[in-house]
């Protein structure tokens, strides 16, 4: 969420800022500026009031003690007033806020500068690739279809227990996705972050504070008899370990990594680009958070894709590195570059991993701040990662790995699963 200061100091800049997302924001800022001053001219209403009110209540006491009780009766009957005043500038003080609120969440994040413009996903920029694409044989298989030659994934059995979008995984199959888990968390830890273990369901305030609410309430599954929502990403939970906190310069940074299921309607998806892996209600994956100063976050952000670029050269997968354009740029990021796995059965780039700088947007939601060396409050810098999403890297290692005699491991993963051929 944007800063109301910034908004109200800078919404001419913001306004074009905000173009490079191919959106208007004029008529949402007006409107928030709007309610901002009818806020603010509420408030300046009670705070006389109660002065006022407070004033009258130190002379009715002085009358009483000086035996004065019939003007200080009337002065009482003014009292009365001026409490059914405050009560009702309370009430619309309290309506003003809340509708100013909606309003804040309603405004998407500011792209950084290197952002380039664009409508979609046809206009990002690539700005790295690297792994050799294999030539494959010209029977080569998709890998759902691989999936079921050697029964390691049943998604008609998922569709029997839950429906389309939950596959189960078997032998092999359950082994690798394993396997991947514990390399990806390796790794992880490796680099300084710690593991977490999280909840899979998160309340509503969580789901506002990192953004996923109200923006992505469609796509999320909502147990309404508790008012929880499913996590559509470890992200959520992990982000939200600090909301509400106020946090010193000496702590940053703060990194952390966590595997957990996601979960996602994905309302809308159809078609043969979703098939097998290409898109599930859920799947795993494993995240990497970072909360960091603010002079820190763009280093932060680039060490990040480093430590991704390190996994996937260590995978063998051939992959590029998109800095998605301004119309394809997630609602609460700043810059984001994403990471795609070229999928040769289906000759197609596939994404693997979003890595992500939400600047002050995230902590200004969660109320994440810290104390400066001078002493003054300011929000933190939220950034998050795949590290990996199991489904889309799943599908890459058995489209590029198979052979005439079965589907090739990647080297470092044969000490995680124990094989190193699917047959």
């Amino acid at each position: 969420m944007l800063q109301l200061q910034t908004l109200r100091e800078d919404h001419e800049k913001i306004v074009v800022a905000l173009k490079k997302r191919n959106l208007d924001a004029a008529p949402i800022i007006a409107k928030i500026l709007e309610l901002d001053q009818q806020r603010r001219s509420i408030q300046a209403q009670l705070d006389n009031t109660l002065a006022e009110s407070n004033k009258l209540s130190k002379e009715i006491g002085m009358l009483f003690k000086s035996g004065k009780a019939s003007e200080a009766n009337q002065l009482k009957e003014k009292t009365s007033a001026l409490k059914e005043t405050t009560k009702q500038l309370g009430e619309h003080l309290n309506e003003s806020a809340v509708a100013l609120q909606e309003q804040l969440y309603l405004v998407p994040n500011i792209p950084h500068e290197s952002v380039p413009a664009g409508n979609s996903e046809e206009d990002n920029e690539e700005i790295f690739n690297a792994g050799q694409i294999p030539k494959l044989a010209d029977d080569a298989l998709p890998h759902w279809e691989l999936a079921k030659k050697y029964d390691i994934i049943d998604f008609e059995l998922g569709v029997k227990v839950t429906g389309a979008g939950f596959p189960v995984y078997k032998g092999k199959g359950a082994r690798l996705q394993r396997a991947l888990i514990a390399y990806f968390l390796d790794k992880n830890t490796e680099a300084g972050y710690t593991e977490v273990q999280l909840p899979l369901m998160v309340n509503e305030a969580s789901g506002y504070g990192t953004g996923q609410l109200p923006d992505k309430e469609g796509q999320m599954y909502h147990v309404q008899a508790d008012n929880l929502y499913l996590i559509p990403t470890a992200e959520v939970p992990i982000t939200n370990l600090h909301r509400d906190e106020m946090l010193s310069e000496s702590d940053f940074p703060i990194k952390y990594t966590g595997y957990t299921p996601c979960f996602r309607r994905e309302a809308g998806s159809y078609g043969a680009h979703v098939r097998g892996l290409n898109r599930l209600h859920q799947f795993d994956k494993v995240e990497i958070v970072r909360i960091e100063h603010p002079n820190h976050s763009y280093d932060a952000l680039d060490d990040m894709v480093q430590h991704v670029k390190k996994i996937l050269g260590e995978l063998k997968l051939p992959y590029r590195i998109l800095r998605l354009c301004g119309g394809d740029l997630g609602f609460t990021a700043a810059l984001t570059y994403d990471f795609e796995v070229f999928s040769t059965a289906q000759d197609r780039w596939l994404e693997i991993s979003s890595v992500s700088n939400f600047e002050t947007f995230q902590a200004n939601r969660l109320k994440l701040r810290f104390k400066n060396s001078d002493g003054k409050t300011q929000l933190a810098h939220t950034l998050n990662g795949s590290a990996l999403a199991l489904p889309r890297v799943l599908a890459g290692i058995l489209e590029n790995g198979q052979t005439d005699k079965g589907i090739k491991i990647p080297e470092v993963l044969i000490p995680y699963c124990g094989f190193d051929l699917i047959d």
